[in-house]
C-alpha cells in the first residue's frame, strides 16, 4: 500500500490549529503529547490548557488578533506550546532561529512588523541586541512553560479561519535576503496531514524532531501528531554521537532529517544501539545517493527520499511499493497526490522526459505568498505554478530526481555544472563535514568551480586528495579548480549552507592547476 493511500482518520483541513489541538485534549487526556529530551511530559489536557494560558498573557500584554508575535527560543517544548498559543489567539507566529546574530534577527522581527517577541532565558540577549535601534516597539516577554497560566477551557478570543495568517516564515536565503512567506492554518493542516497520510502515522507511533522550532520541520512534525494523537519528542538538538541513541530509549518509530545529518550520522562508531530501536522508517531530504544503502544496512530501516519547500509544503517523495528500486539512485520520487508538476525549459515549454528544466508546482498546501512582496508573489506563482527554482529530469515513470538549483548552477566552458550535484559527491569523503561550490570568474571558461571546504579536525586532508576523489566520481568539468579550507561556514535558519555569506577566498586559495599545488 502506498504511503497516499493510508488515512487513519476521517480529516478536517479547515480547523484552525487552537481546534485540532482542544479536539485532541478532549479525546486523549492524559496521554503524552510532548516529551523533551530530559524526559518532561506534558498530555494532551496540558498542552490544551498551557496553550491558552499563552493566549491569556499575549492578552495581558495588549496583544490583538492580526499582532506579529516572534518567537526566538531555544529547542524546549516552550517553543511548540508558544506557537500554538500564538497562532490559536488569532496572531502570527515570526520564528527565528536563536542561533541567528544581531544583525540577522533585526532584518526578520522588523521586516515582519512584530510587536512583541517570547524569548527564553538562553535568547534574551540576542533579542535585546536585535530590537536595539528599531524605530517600532517591540515588547519583549522572557517566558518558561512551567510558570505560564493554567487556563484550561479559556476559548480563543475569536473564531479563527483556517485561512486566517499563522506564520510569517522566513526562507533560508541562500541567494539574498530572506523572504517571508505567508503560512495560513490551512496550510499547516495540509502539510501535517499529508505527513500523516505518506509516514502511514497513527496514535501508536512516536516521532523525534531535532532541529531548531524555527524550521518548519519541526511544527509540521507537530501537527502531524496532533493529527492522530500521536507522541513527539523533541530534542535540545542535533547531536550526532547520541542522536541514535535518544531514537532508541524514547521508543521513537519515525524520524525526519536533512542535509548532512545522514553523514554526521554514518560518521559515528557502530554502537548496541544501532538496532536496538523501533524505528519503521526515515524521511530525509537529500539522501546522498551513494550512502543511501549503508544508511539502511546500518540501522536495518528503509529511508526515504521526501521534497518540500517552505513556500509549497509537501510536495514529492519516495512511496512504499518504489523504494526498494529506488535506494541510492538519488530519485525524489512521485509527486503526491494533492499536487501537480510540470518541468519546463528557460521559456516556460514543458521538456521531454530525460531532459533538465525547471520544476513547476500547483495544488494544495502553499503559501499565501511574501509578506509586503507582490512582485517577488507575483514572480514566483506565475500563470498559476510555483516556481521553485530547482533543476530537475523526469524518467518516463512519472519520477523525478533533482540536479541543481536554477540559480547555483555554474556555466563553465559551456557546460553547466549543479553545484549540488558536486556537493552532494564531496561529502561521501570520510574527511568532509560540509562544503560549498561556488562560481569564479574567468575569462578563458567563463567560470571556474571554487569549493570551500571543512573537514575532520586533524587537518590532514588536502587539496590534492580531495580533487583526485572528484575526479574519480564526476565529469572532469564538474571538478572544482579552486579548493579552499576553513574552519566551519556560515548556515541559514534550516541549517543549511548559506552560500551567499561565504565570502571571497580567505588568502590560502588553492589553485589545482598549478603542478605545485597542495
Amino acid at each position: 500500500m502506498n504511503g497516499q493511500a493510508r488515512l487513519r482518520r476521517p480529516v478536517n483541513l479547515d480547523w484552525a490549529l487552537g481546534d485540532l489541538v482542544d479536539h485532541r485534549a478532549a479525546e486523549h487526556g492524559d496521554r503524552v503529547a510532548l516529551r523533551s529530551g530530559d524526559d518532561a511530559v506534558v498530555s494532551f489536557a496540558s498542552l490544551s490548557s498551557r496553550v491558552a494560558g499563552v493566549r491569556t498573557l499575549l492578552a495581558d500584554q495588549g496583544m490583538r488578533v492580526g499582532d506579529r508575535v516572534g518567537l526566538v527560543m531555544a529547542n524546549t517544548l516552550a517553543f511548540p506550546i508558544a506557537w500554538l498559543g500564538v497562532v490559536s489567539a488569532g496572531m502570527t507566529a515570526v520564528p527565528v532561529n536563536k542561533r541567528s546574530g544581531p544583525v540577522d534577527a533585526r532584518y526578520l522581527l522588523d521586516h515582519s512588523r512584530t510587536r512583541l517577541v517570547l524569548a527564553d532565558e538562553s535568547t534574551r540577549h540576542l533579542v535585546a541586541a536585535a530590537t536595539d535601534g528599531i524605530e517600532q516597539s517591540i515588547a519583549i516577554e522572557e517566558v518558561d512553560c512551567d510558570t505560564w497560566p493554567d487556563a484550561a477551557g479559556t476559548p480563543p478570543p475569536t473564531a479563527i479561519s483556517a485561512a486566517a495568517l499563522a506564520n510569517i516564515q522566513y526562507t533560508s536565503g541562500t541567494t539574498g535576503l530572506p523572504k517571508g512567506c505567508m503560512l495560513s492554518h490551512r496550510y499547516w493542516q495540509q502539510i501535517g496531514q499529508g505527513a500523516v497520510d505518506l509516514l502511514g502515522l497513527s496514535g501508536d507511533d512516536v516521532l523525534l524532531t531535532a532541529q531548531p522550532f524555527s524550521y518548519i520541520d519541526p511544527l509540521w512534525n507537530t501537527v502531524a501528531a496532533l493529527r492522530v494523537g500521536a507522541e513527539l519528542v523533541v530534542l535540545d538538538g542535533f547531536h550526532p554521537s547520541t542522536f541514535i541513541r535518544d531514537v532508541a530509549s524514547f521508543g521513537v518509530t519515525v524520524f525526519y532529517c536533512l542535509a548532512t545529518m545522514p553523514v554526521l550520522l554514518l560518521r559515528q562508531p557502530p554502537a548496541a544501539h544501532d538496532r536496538a530501536h523501533r524505528l519503521r522508517r526515515v524521511s530525509c531530504s537529500a539522501i546522498p545517493p551513494d550512502l543511501h544503502a549503508e544508511l539502511e544496512r546500518r540501522w536495518g530501516v528503509p529511508w526515504h527520499e521526501v521534497f518540500g519547500m517552505t513556500e509549497t509544503g509537501l510536495n514529492i517523495a519516495v512511496l512504499d511499493d518504489e523504494h526498494d528500486e529506488l535506494v541510492g539512485t538519488g530519485s525524489l520520487g512521485r509527486v503526491l497526490a494533492h499536487c501537480e508538476a510540470r518541468v519546463v525549459d528557460a521559456d516556460g515549454i514543458d521538456v521531454v522526459d530525460g531532459d533538465e528544466g525547471q520544476l513547476l508546482l500547483r495544488g494544495l498546501g502553499m503559501m499565501d505568498g511574501y509578506v509586503d512582496d507582490p512582485e517577488a508573489s507575483a514572480a514566483f506563482f506565475a500563470d498559476g505554478w510555483a516556481h521553485t527554482g530547482d533543476l530537475v529530469v523526469r524518467d518516463p515513470a512519472g519520477r523525478l530526481t533533482l540536479r541543481g538549483r536554477h540559480k547555483d548552477t555554474i556555466r563553465r566552458a559551456g557546460e553547466n555544472v549543479a553545484a549540488a550535484e558536486v556537493e552532494t559527491t564531496l561529502v561521501t569523503h570520510p574527511a568532509v563535514l560540509e562544503c560549498a561550490v561556488l562560481g569564479v570568474p574567468d575569462d578563458v571558461v567563463g567560470e571556474e568551480l571554487r569549493a570551500v571546504v571543512v573537514t575532520a579536525a586533524d587537518g590532514s586532508t588536502t587539496a590534492r586528495e580531495l580533487h583526485a576523489y572528484l575526479a574519480d566520481r564526476l565529469a572532469c568539468f564538474k571538478v572544482p579548480r579552486y579548493w579552499e579550507f576553513r574552519g566551519a561556514l556560515p548556515h541559514t535558519p534550516s541549517e543549511r549552507v548559506a552560500k551567499h555569506r561565504v565570502g571571497p577566498p580567505n588568502g590560502d586559495l588553492i589553485d589545482m592547476s598549478r603542478r605545485d599545488s597542495a
